[in-house]
């Protein structure tokens, strides 16, 4: 691979790939999303205290199971401390469930980590590398990227939604299917990137991976089961704590941290996540059908 395809993918593909997911995001946030919280608090709770406070020491925990060397480690918890992407709420709108909850919780998941996610990675970095190997890192400039490519295109698209309704509904029916397909290029690019990286350790890092996705999604059912939340609820929350941002986590990797191994999990993870949430939308609906003919 090519030293100048790979800066083209740590440049210019993944931010322009993350901003397009969070403006896309933006154009379909309207008050009746917003007030889901008011609905429906329980929910709301439950789906971020899984995904911004249990999965963190999930993920750690599970790299210490597996004993993964230090880039795949830390690669493993910087998927876990993002927050949830335009993913989940494709699969929740795919699976019949509660979208205007997962767009609720995708976006304030994504706000909130602007300033959880630099001290959590600081403490990473520091945790898995030993002196001298540790990757550089701000964190008030990590915080400041992120609000550029977060919080700036959410807003940015929340203001054109409100400034022009219609153009905002027009733009999203193409932004918003545009943007799984930039997410998919995305985690493309970032395999082709460092093609050599994964296959060689698709073994070592491919059970952590799978195992940190199925667990945070059984959190999420186990959360939902707790709060007594409905079906469409659980299903919900569970696709939420389950399904994260990839692309930030690659872009975190590849573009603040630039370091190409710590891009080896969270690239085989985002492959994994939407198989794994296919395969549990498939069986909770089978359920349903089960209980609605007994």
């Amino acid at each position: 691979m090519s030293d100048e395809f790979i800066v083209l993918v740590n440049r210019v593909v993944v931010p322009i790939g993350l901003i397009a997911i969070m403006f896309s995001m933006g154009l379909s946030l309207r008050p009746r999303e917003f007030a889901e919280v008011a609905r429906n608090p329980r929910a709301v709770f439950g789906g971020l205290f899984g995904q911004l406070v249990l999965l963190p020491p999930l993920a750690v925990a599970i790299a210490a199971l597996f004993r993964l060397p230090p880039a795949m480690a830390a690669g493993l918890f910087i998927l876990a401390i993002c927050p949830g992407g335009i993913t989940s709420n494709a699969i929740t709108y795919a699976a019949k469930a509660n979208v205007a909850l997962a767009v609720v919780l995708t976006t304030l998941s994504s706000l909130i980590t602007v300033f959880t996610i630099p001290p959590l990675l600081n403490w990473a970095l520091s945790h898995y590398f030993v002196a001298g190997e540790v990757p550089p890192l701000s964190v008030p400039a990590t915080m400041l990227q992120l609000a550029q490519m977060t919080l700036a295109p959410i807003l940015g698209g929340m203001l054109v939604n409100y400034l022009w309704p219609n153009t905002a509904a027009r733009l999203t029916v193409w932004l918003r299917p545009a943007s799984l397909v930039v997410l998919i290029a995305v985690i493309a690019f970032a395999v082709l990137a460092s093609v050599e990286l994964v296959i060689a350790n698709l073994l070592q890092a491919g059970p952590a991976a799978y195992l940190l996705n199925a667990a945070s999604m059984g959190l999420g059912l186990l959360i939902a089961a707790l709060l007594r939340l409905d079906r469409n609820d659980s299903l919900t929350v569970a696709i939420e704590v389950g399904i994260h941002n990839a692309t930030m986590a690659t872009f975190l990797s590849l573009s603040v941290l630039k370091e190409m191994s710590l891009a080896i999990t969270p690239t085989i993870y985002g492959i994994i996540m939407i198989l794994n949430a296919g395969l549990l939308v498939r069986w909770l609906r089978r359920r349903a059908t089960v209980a609605a003919t007994a």
